[in-house]
């Protein structure tokens, strides 16, 4: 297993070099399919199998704010968050141009809900553990700017169940850039374990959006 994720992680550093490259060598080129389609899919509607969340959809605010965290290296550093150390890179070498083409390119991406595909979730006892989270992400989990906080509903929810985690482990959040990742450490203090997470998930694949 750990041969694999070096590998992986290799990879993706040789991939952003060799961005980072071709980049210097241009001028100016629009970002495309070669840089963002191999781990958030088709039209950004996501991947399970490289943990790639769906960009349709996602509020531009909110992708920016990712973007230029895990440009500055605020998120995606932590050894065991292995997807945020693999996005971290790409997003290393992008200009404030670069990701103003992203969430331009995003924007056109047509919105479809995600698939559920968690089992065994107890989306009545999730819906209790969401009063918690609906005072930031609001009753039907459709975000809000003024918190800062993104919509939840139809986002695919093997990445909400994967960043829950990650928020509540320490593997997300702990640095003194994400100040509002921060701020869900603390929330998520209050799901006692992977069942909770996963409760609570199920609960917002029940939303709509």
């Amino acid at each position: 297993m750990f041969r694999k994720v070096v590998f992986r992680l290799l990879a993706v550093f040789v991939m952003a070099s060799a961005a980072a490259g071709s980049w210097a060598a241009e001028t100016h080129e629009p970002v495309n399919h070669r840089f963002c389609f191999t781990c958030h899919g088709t039209d950004g509607i996501g991947s399970e199998g490289i943990q790639g969340p769906r960009l349709a959809g996602m509020e531009s605010w909110y992708l920016k704010r990712q973007l230029e965290l895990f440009r500055a290296g605020g998120r995606g550093k932590h050894p065991s968050d292995i997807q945020g150390m693999e996005m971290q890179p790409m997003a290393a070498i992008l200009s404030d141009e670069n990701i103003a083409d992203i969430l331009e390119w995003a924007a056109t991406w047509e919105y479809v809900p995600a698939t559920p595909t968690l089992s065994g979730g107890d989306a009545t006892r999730g819906r209790q553990l969401y009063l918690a989270c609906a005072s930031c992400h609001g009753d039907a989990a459709q975000g809000s700017e003024a918190m800062n906080a993104p919509a939840l509903a139809g986002q695919n929810d093997w990445y909400l169940v994967t960043q829950l985690k990650n928020f509540k482990a320490g593997y997300r959040g702990a640095d003194p850039l994400d100040q509002y990742g921060a701020m869900m450490r603390t929330m998520t203090s209050g799901l006692a374990d992977d069942k909770a997470i996963v409760d609570v998930v199920s609960f917002i694949n029940t939303l709509g959006r």
